[in-house]
């Protein structure tokens, strides 16, 4: 019997880079792997696709120093750049390549010693008004770069989309235009297109795409992925721990909000808020057992949560549950409980086990 346990597979990875690649065939691939790979473990997933990929992703300089730390020798691109110009010499030293989007940024390149120039990616805001540079401020950030000693002369531009998961949204072409109309006369590769774009806007690929979400075979978007050929690579579950006889018009759990309205079996589950898995869940939302579905009943706690087995339910202490994965699709649980598959697979608590099979 296993307590909360997250299953990783190395196969459905590969398989979902395979249809990345189909997807965009004349795009390199810089594989996002910020967050600990999106609560699936940085060091196994990238070790397990490096043959795979051009490029690394990730959100902080911590995140690129453990990948090189753990042997992984493809380049790595800093997504949100550098926060301190004393971070610029480490950057150098390992070969690290960085966005910059503002002049702070700019300024410190510029002023920086390195023992080698560092190679980097201007961000242009096209519309997300996050990060990046203005439009109208392109071309000054480009030639001060081009100019300066501290950067690699083959320069990158690099742009995100707000909107891509909204496929009647006109949006994501104005961005698409801007990016490509501000760049139109500059050498240097480019890149727009994350998960949704990969999907949903082929026009968007250009030389470079970013898979994030869907590397890990998820949705953008509230739809399973399984309808883009992709194969989820988390499993999360637990064990039921206890059966219990449970009489009509008896409550379970904190604040008796919901009551049986017969005779039933109920069902402690080994994983709560405390894993991750959100509190709010709705009543009636589905765990998979034994083949077949049985809704959550009661409030989640910390450590456990409850289904209704139904009176006739053959299941045993010990039997596993699915809470997520290729049986219950993520998305269909975050259409659900309110919370976006990106959040519902990182949030997930140290106290889970992960268990990496093929």
């Amino acid at each position: 019997m296993k307590p909360a346990t997250a299953k990783i597979s190395s196969v459905a990875l590969k398989h979902n880079i395979q249809t990345i690649k189909q997807k965009a065939p004349n795009s390199k691939i810089i594989a996002v792997v910020k967050a600990n790979a999106y609560g699936h473990g940085v060091v196994f997933v990238s070790s397990a696709v490096e043959d795979m990929v051009d490029c690394f992703g990730v959100a902080r300089l911590e995140e690129a120093l453990s990948l090189r730390s753990n042997g992984i020798t493809k380049p790595i691109l800093l997504l949100e750049g550098f926060f301190c110009d004393k971070d610029l010499p480490v950057i150098a030293i390992n070969n690290i390549q960085t966005v910059v989007h503002n002049v702070e940024q700019l300024r410190a390149l510029q002023a920086a010693r390195v023992p080698t120039p560092i190679k980097v990616w201007l961000k242009i805001d096209t519309g997300m008004h996050r990060l990046g540079v203005d439009l109208d401020q392109v071309n000054d950030f480009y030639h001060t770069l081009k100019s300066s000693p501290n950067v690699d002369p083959d320069i990158c531009f690099i742009s995100h989309f707000s909107r891509a998961d909204e496929l009647d949204c006109d949006y994501t072409s104005m961005q698409l235009s801007r990016f490509l109309h501000c760049t139109k006369d500059k050498n240097g590769q480019r890149s727009i297109a994350a998960s949704g774009g990969i999907l949903f806007w082929s026009e968007s690929h250009l030389d470079w795409i970013r898979p994030g979400i869907i590397m890990y075979g998820i949705s953008p978007v509230n739809i399973p992925a399984q309808e883009y050929d992709l194969t989820p690579v988390m499993t999360l579950t637990s064990s039921l721990i206890a059966i219990k006889n449970h009489k009509e018009g008896e409550p379970v759990g904190y604040g008796g909000v919901w009551v049986s309205d017969k005779e039933t079996k109920i069902g402690v589950v080994a994983i709560g808020y405390g894993d991750g898995y959100p509190r709010d869940v709705p009543t009636g939302a589905p765990v998979y057992l034994n083949g077949r579905r049985v809704p959550i009943v009661g409030k989640v706690s910390m450590d456990m949560l409850t289904v209704d087995l139904g009176q006739e339910s053959q299941d045993s202490v010990g039997d596993e549950v699915i809470l997520w994965g290729k049986e219950l699709p993520i998305e269909e649980i975050a259409k659900i409980s309110g919370v976006i598959s990106y959040e519902l697979i990182t949030k997930l608590t140290p106290r889970v086990l992960t268990e990496y099979v093929d």
